[in-house]
């Protein structure tokens, strides 16, 4: 057997990145799809709006990752929802176009969604499970929604497909946590807001573990919870990073606070006052072991990298 083959769309951010360093290091040949990145060694360039010269690097792959879709840390004005909803459902369906014209199409597609189609959870109800997780309304959710029906439409035989409903994902490098834990040093690691909302969270090395199993794992299709197995509500996050970062002043962080802030940031608040808490039932019924299955374990990690 030849060297496997991997091609990731929208491949250039922190998740993209941690896939492409964590299959090399597997023996893969990983190619990158990026509008930004031309004639480099590992790279295609593509548009993700119309077919062209990248569709030869889909042929004869053994995976395809799509990543690509605009950033949900902005303000959700109307111009950004529409980028927002178009660049998934657009990247979708153009990768599943160039998948039908294959003559030897990718074994395996797995593309990204989030856990926040489930709806807001708080108090003591249930996780939401893949089988039993209430489904959400409002924007984040509709975009959810429309990502994995887009996903889900053309009909391709010979290419098993995974949605990755992915949480929180916290690495050393990038994404959200060098930024939380940058402002819990300055002493921004109090309760936000209430601090009762649940957070689901995955250490990035169980992602990208997560996504080697469900590729190795023939029996897997359809929707996965990408997540660690305990959520804990925010106020033990940001007590658990206070008891590592030891600031000499704890500031409070009540909603209106969080309002002005997240105006000034131009990002919105919902992403860290929704109450989300997810289950990985598909992954542990399918036999998958976390690294780190508890936050204070993830943690201890990240802040020692």
């Amino acid at each position: 057997m030849g060297q496997a083959k991997m091609v990731i769309a929208g491949g250039n951010g922190f998740l993209g990145q941690h896939l492409q360093r964590h299959f090399q290091n597997l023996g893969y040949e990983v190619v990158i799809l990026s509008r930004t990145t031309k004639h480099q060694p590992g790279y295609a360039h593509w548009d993700a709006q119309e077919l062209g010269p990248w569709t030869a690097e889909l042929e004869g792959a053994d995976v395809l990752v799509n990543m690509a879709g605009r950033t949900v840390d902005c303000r959700y004005t109307t111009t950004n929802r529409h980028q927002i909803m178009a660049s998934r459902l657009d990247s979708t369906r153009l990768l599943a176009r160039a998948i039908a014209a294959c003559q030897q199409p990718p074994k395996v597609w797995l593309n990204s969604s989030t856990a926040t189609v489930y709806a807001d959870t708080p108090g003591t109800l249930p996780a939401n499970t893949e089988a039993g997780g209430v489904i959400g309304e409002g924007f984040s959710v509709d975009v959810a929604r429309a990502w994995e029906a887009a996903f889900a439409e053309t009909e391709l035989l010979a290419t098993r497909r995974v949605a990755l409903r992915t949480s929180i994902v916290l690495g050393p490098d990038g994404g959200a946590f060098p930024v939380m834990a940058r402002l819990a040093k300055l002493g921004l690691c109090s309760p936000q807001g209430s601090g009762r909302q649940w957070i689901s969270w995955l250490h990035v090395a169980d992602f990208c573990r997560a996504v080697e199993f469900l590729i190795d794992t023939p029996t897997a299709s359809s929707a996965f919870n990408v997540c660690a197995p305990n959520p804990l509500p925010n106020h033990e996050f940001n007590q658990l990073l206070r008891e590592r970062l030891q600031p000499w002043l704890v500031l409070p962080q009540p909603r209106w606070l969080l309002e002005i802030g997240a105006f000034v940031l131009r990002t919105e608040t919902e992403l860290i006052l929704k109450s989300r808490k997810v289950y990985p039932q598909r992954l542990l019924d399918s036999g998958f072991e976390f690294r780190y299955a508890q936050c204070a374990d993830a943690l201890d990690d990240l802040l020692a990298a």
